[in-house]
């Protein structure tokens, strides 16, 4: 099950740069899911072990699938609002 680990650690730093060097809102909340992604297929490759399989990062998995849809949801209405109000999709600088 290490290549899943490898897989999620990949995810993760993939996710990480996408936050990094992305200026539009809406690739920062993609990239965030991939982070998020990442994370729980690492977790779940942690979680077996000998042919076994552990029920309780199986259950933290999903109930961390349900929590990052509905932040999701709510980054992307944060956007939408932002959007509505600035008339762009991208942070201004606050430097002079």
């Amino acid at each position: 099950m290490t290549v899943y680990a490898v897989t999620g650690a990949l995810l993760v730093a993939l996710g990480l740069y996408g936050l990094i060097a992305a200026r539009g809102l809406l690739r920062r909340v993609v990239a965030f899911n991939v982070v998020g992604s990442g994370v729980f297929l690492m977790f779940g490759a942690l979680g077996w072990y000998e042919g076994h399989t552990d029920p309780v990062p199986q259950a933290l998995i999903i109930t961390g699938i349900v929590v990052a849809l509905s932040a999701s949801a709510l980054a992307v209405g944060l956007v939408v609002a932002h959007a509505r109000v600035s008339g762009g999709q991208v942070l201004e600088d606050d430097a002079p």
